[in-house]
């Protein structure tokens, strides 16, 4: 089984140092996408490990913009065209981190091939009650401009509520940006959003797409019985508000008895310490 582990990063580079020599194995690859408003300079040094790659069409990413999902597409064609043949194309942010051995999560995912890890709720779930403004609202989150705001709530005054485009049954979750897919579902997700600028419009004016559309596509398509819905990435959200909670040495027990693969987020300028107790735990 190979697995290609795409990290969406853009500080920390030696948090993402250790969370890639963390689940090092002959099996993973790692590509990284940093952020062009940052400089690339200080990461550099991460080509020097084995297995890891930089992607090269890199995007200026705006926080529960499109151009976060637009990023990750990128991500995905990029892997495609190395020829290589992976089983899994995994997402995660450069401040995740393993709660299980790297041997446990390779087998995991050995036995697991064909399938495909979403972490979703079906459209009128309690998050959805929240989230549906995403979708019926127009959104100018991935625009700069001066202004961009009033403009938003004029188009919203005047015109009528928006519906997801092909009437598809809507899939999605705090916690869905996060997944693991094999690499027929990506290349399949990837093909299908060049042949649907349509879809690509919408997405442009939502908010926060990254945490609907990739479960939403694939929840109306031919891999619906191929997906298992877990994620198996532990986000702790109970503080509410539009992050989760920085994960600390308060959180250690709580992690030590998930079931989770993955945790997220940590914050080595605030807590370094959990992230040694996790590895002694892995470790033995």
């Amino acid at each position: 089984m190979r697995m290609a582990h795409i990290i969406m990063a853009y500080k920390d580079p030696p948090q993402l140092e250790r969370l890639v020599k963390r689940l090092s194995h002959p099996g993973f690859d790692f590509y990284i996408h940093v952020d062009t408003k940052f400089d690339m300079q200080p990461f550099r040094f991460l080509e020097n490990i084995e297995r890891v790659y930089f992607i090269q069409n890199r995007v200026k990413v705006r926080w529960a913009g499109f151009s976060f999902t637009k990023a990750v597409f990128n991500c995905i064609e990029e892997i495609l065209t190395t020829g290589k043949q992976y089983d899994f194309i995994s997402c995660m942010s450069g401040q995740d981190y393993p709660v299980v051995s790297t041997d446990t999560f390779y087998s995991f995912f050995e036995r697991q091939r064909g399938k495909n890890f979403l972490a979703i709720e079906k459209y009128g779930s309690e998050w959805w009650k929240r989230a549906a403004i995403r979708i019926h609202q127009y959104h100018m989150t991935d625009f700069d401009f001066r202004g961009r705001y009033q403009v938003q709530r004029l188009i919203n005054a005047v015109l009528p509520q928006r519906n997801f485009p092909m009437g598809y049954t809507l899939y999605g979750s705090e916690r869905a940006t996060w997944w693991t897919i094999s690499t027929d579902c990506a290349a399949w997700l990837l093909q299908f959003m060049k042949e649907h600028p349509r879809i690509r419009r919408f997405a442009k004016f939502t908010w926060a797409p990254d945490e609907f559309l990739i479960p939403t596509l694939i929840m109306n398509s031919s891999f619906k019985d191929s997906v298992v819905p877990e994620n198996y990435r532990y986000i702790d959200w109970s503080r509410g508000g539009a992050n989760p909670k920085i994960l600390t040495v308060q959180d250690f027990e709580a992690l030590k008895q998930t079931d989770k693969l993955l945790a997220r987020k940590f914050d080595i300028k605030i807590d370094t310490r959990i992230l040694d107790m996790l590895d002694e735990l892995t470790a033995s």
